[in-house]
């Protein structure tokens, strides 16, 4: 790890106004130190915010949710104003990592974690996302890379909350210098390796997420969220799925389904909407969402396995939403 300047901000204006070429805002600390050990991010300086006051608060008025990005994911699973309107993103946020981590991870850093493909993860490989020439997940050892989108670079991304937020038509206000706020929905915040190989989001340098804003659901909506993980509840998820589903009695009247750990970004599976809207919620129709939810997957080598198994995730996903059941810890 290279040295570093350290930077305490009180404020958003000071925190964005610490900022030179180089830097790096800090909250919990769970990614960029990773990041620096393996010398990937090599920050001149490191910005806490993790004390910027009210920037971990949760609070809602009659249209939507606004949540700070210092709220920690066990604050975000916790919460019963969360928990009531956003179900999909209180369950994300409690089946990520372990409760020491949850403890410190914030929402903020979950959202903008870089990939955890080992080989981008380790300096000795130079792989495209990193300036080299070669994908080394597309001939190496691929089993829990992407089934989608994967012939330029196979990662897939790494936050579960991200999958939960495009559920929820999440969007996310981003705060830069003198105070210019923009907004962008979490979807098209985050960019797929096609548009722009070497970033994972349009963050800009010297821009801060300030909030996360999730729109109040309609009447008769729920959300649901569901994760596989190989083996123990902490494990990184395999495959994952979000449903956010408005019914009129039996009926869904329009559904929202994402992948996640399918694709470099969370996957909007459109072939799974549209094969469930207007139709009654049902095992049968359940399943043909599935199905249809893993058409045009290109799975590698290792990793065909996750096409049976995203296909079982997603029926259970969309008839735990109908039945507003509870999700167990750790799995499908």
């Amino acid at each position: 790890m290279k040295s570093f300047e350290w930077a305490d901000a009180s404020s958003v204006e000071e925190a964005i106004q610490l900022t030179v070429k180089g830097s790096a805002f800090k909250a919990g600390g769970m990614d960029v130190v990773d990041l620096m050990k393996e010398h990937i991010a090599t920050p001149t300086r490191l910005v806490n915010i993790l004390r910027i006051p009210g920037l971990d608060q949760i609070s809602e008025d009659e249209k939507s949710i606004r949540v700070g990005p210092l709220v920690t994911l066990t604050q975000l699973s916790d919460n019963p104003i969360i928990n009531k309107s956003a179900t999909a993103l209180a369950q994300a946020a409690g089946h990520a990592a372990t409760p020491q981590v949850r403890n410190m991870a914030t929402l903020g850093g979950n959202i903008l974690q870089r990939p955890r493909c080992w080989y981008f993860r380790n300096e000795q490989f130079p792989c495209r996302k990193k300036g080299g020439e070669i994908c080394f997940a597309q001939e190496g050892e691929n089993q829990y890379h992407a089934i989608f989108h994967n012939g330029l670079c196979a990662i897939v991304h790494p936050s579960a909350t991200a999958t939960a937020l495009i559920a929820l038509g999440g969007k996310l206000e981003i705060t830069g210098d003198k105070d210019q706020k923009r907004e962008v929905t979490v979807e098209e915040f985050i960019v797929p390796p096609s548009v722009d190989l070497h970033r994972e989001n349009t963050l800009k340098d010297g821009e801060l997420i300030t909030q996360i804003i999730i729109p109040k659901p309609p009447a008769g909506t729920k959300s649901f969220y569901i994760k596989q993980g190989e083996k123990e509840s902490f494990d990184w998820p395999v495959a994952e799925c979000a449903v956010v589903m408005e019914t009129d009695g039996q009926t869904c009247k329009k559904a929202s389904i994402i992948l996640g750990a399918a694709a470099p970004t969370p996957l909007r599976a459109k072939s799974a909407e549209e094969a469930l809207n207007g139709k009654p919620v049902n095992a049968d129709t359940a399943r043909a969402a599935a199905e249809a939810a893993m058409t045009g997957a290109t799975p590698m080598r290792n990793n065909g396995y996750k096409i049976p198994l995203f296909k079982i995730v997603v029926a259970r996903t969309i008839l735990a939403c109908a039945k507003g059941e509870q999700a167990q810890q750790g799995g499908a």
